[in-house]
């Protein structure tokens, strides 16, 4: 019997090589691409209250006792990161509808979408470092197909950029994996917390931290290696860019997240300190790429740059009111990243350009668009009652209960300058003078905008029922803060 931990990854996989198939039957690929994501996203919610009522769920392979098997672990992170991507990747397949173009869905374009989120899911839930490695390459993979789809100049030119950093980052990450091997002699995570808590972290294994965090940080696009994230992520279509906006950083950031809290905790005053000044270098460049810029795409892109930014910084504090924080902000962006690209999707789509010197006088004729803009922009920023705000507060009262007081003030301070950049294009675009226009379907526009309407629907309830939600992220921020319940829960087999 499959284990009912496995289902969220096994349900993508294989319904993408049946898609694979039926590549000129178009109607039949939305059809059970919808259907796939939502009964992920079910499989999922439930796999998380389970995690939530009875603990730390695992499965290792093989009959093996832990750790001699690969082992597959859902906790309270895992779970809420694998419920959001389905959720997520169902409202961005259902935009992608009328944007994404019939040519690029003969073309193997809902095959890399379910290969991507077995990827993505795989590295949430696996307890295995070296199958972290493995479900990176398979999502990896998968991306370049997505990135390249259709084959414009600028897809293929940004395409060979996106594609060396990622093998140069994978090659680092298998000689990581190997040093690591070296030094403690097993690759399941759990086994390797204990490892380094008995050696007590030497020198070797804060350097081998370094290591990590230079691989996961090129994926997650932290300062100062961020540089091939705009031009890359901007040459997507809109579909597959609010999916990597969303999604792709996240498993970065989740992977310095899971590394930095399990493995290396015991020379904070190294690795978790590195992971500040980073995290606010990191935060800092992004703000200023955000205002530098006129393109309404790259704004939002800058914008994921930020937001990794501030996620890290809660993880670095280790403390559990700010790794809390943390996973409030994790799945708020998730959400709202995805939110903000498939608006500005809709913005450029009536306007016909992302200058948005081009733009202007939109709030007449698409006042829905333009109010439901605004409230993203709010969300993203962190005005309250949104989404963005119980996140980043929980994250600076976890700096200043860790004395980081300056920086702390710094977070909150950029949260003026994310606001200015994302309200420039509300005034650009919204308001003055009408700008260009292009001839429009009205059913295509009404049939994306729905789908965008309902998921700031849901960040606004995200961020107004926080409290439903807070136990979720209680749960998850507690295990961060004290492997001992990781590493329990795989040695013992779970429940």
């Amino acid at each position: 019997m499959i284990n009912f931990l496995l289902i969220p990854i096994l349900i993508p996989f294989f319904m993408g090589m049946i898609l694979m198939f039926c590549q000129k039957h178009v109607g039949l690929q939305r059809f059970l691409s919808l259907i796939t994501l939502l009964a992920a996203s079910v499989v999922s919610f439930f796999v998380m209250l389970k995690v939530q009522a009875d603990g730390i769920q695992t499965v290792t392979f093989g009959g093996w006792p832990a750790p001699f098997g690969i082992t597959m672990v859902a906790d309270g992170m895992s779970t809420l990161l694998v419920f959001t991507t389905f959720v997520l990747s169902l409202f961005i397949v259902w935009y992608g509808f009328e944007s994404i173009g019939v040519g690029r869905e003969k073309h193997f374009y809902y095959p890399g979408l379910m290969f991507i989120l077995t990827g993505i899911t795989g590295a949430f839930t696996t307890g295995d470092i070296f199958n972290l490695f493995v479900f990176f390459e398979v999502l990896l993979m998968s991306s370049y197909l997505l990135l390249v789809l259709g084959g414009e100049k600028k897809q293929l030119r940004e395409s060979i950029k996106y594609i060396l950093v990622n093998v140069v980052s994978s090659a680092l990450f298998v000689i990581t994996v190997a040093y690591l091997y070296s030094v403690v002699g097993t690759l399941s995570m759990a086994d390797i917390s204990v490892k380094i808590a008995d050696i007590g972290q030497p020198g070797i294994i804060t350097t081998i931290a370094v290591l990590f965090l230079m691989v996961f940080g090129l994926k997650a696009a932290i300062f100062p290696l961020y540089f091939w994230l705009p031009s890359s992520y901007a040459a997507a279509p809109i579909p597959v860019l609010a999916l990597f906006g969303a999604l792709l950083t996240k498993v970065g950031v989740y992977a310095i997240a899971r590394t930095y809290t399990l493995f290396f905790v015991h020379d904070l005053s190294f690795t978790h300190e590195l992971l500040l000044v980073l995290s606010v270098l990191t935060i800092a460049a992004g703000c200023i790429g955000a205002l530098a810029t006129f393109n309404a795409i790259q704004i939002i892109i800058y914008n994921i740059v930020i937001a990794v930014g501030v996620i890290l910084y809660g993880v670095a504090q280790m403390n559990e009111v700010a790794l809390e924080g943390a996973m409030f902000y994790l799945v708020h962006d998730m959400i709202i990243k995805a939110a903000l690209f498939m608006l500005v999707g809709l913005v450029i789509y009536v306007s016909g350009t992302a200058n948005l010197r081009k733009m202007g006088g939109l709030i007449k004729e698409y006042p829905v668009l333009g109010w439901f803009y605004l409230i993203a922009a709010f969300g993203l920023a962190g005005i309250p009652p949104l989404s963005g705000f119980v996140g980043k507060l929980l994250i600076v009262q976890g700096g200043f209960a860790a004395e980081n007081i300056w920086s702390s003030l710094f977070i909150l301070a950029s949260s003026l300058l994310v606001l200015l950049s994302v309200i420039r294009i509300f005034l650009y675009a919204f308001w003055g003078e009408p700008g260009v226009r292009q001839k429009i379907n009205p059913k295509s526009y009404r049939q994306m905008l729905v789908p965008t309407v309902l998921l700031v629907v849901i960040s606004i309830a995200y961020g107004v029922g926080s409290e439903w939600v807070a136990p979720f992220m209680d749960t998850a921020a507690k295990a961060l803060m004290d492997p001992g319940i990781y590493v329990d829960a795989v040695m013992k087999g779970g429940e």
